[in-house]
């Protein structure tokens, strides 16, 4: 439920700045799309 709060999740532009500063080399972008598509599947 915390995570599907739009304005939280859907802050997120995926546009993969934080991957790219990211100091351990996490893709933190690619698990909010993720997150986001299961969500939305779960809506419908």
């Amino acid at each position: 439920k915390k995570v599907a709060d739009e304005l939280k999740l859907y802050r997120c532009h995926t546009i993969m700045n934080c991957t790219n500063s990211c100091p351990k080399g996490l893709n933190p972008g690619k698990a909010i799309g993720q997150i986001k598509s299961r969500i939305a599947k779960r809506k419908t």
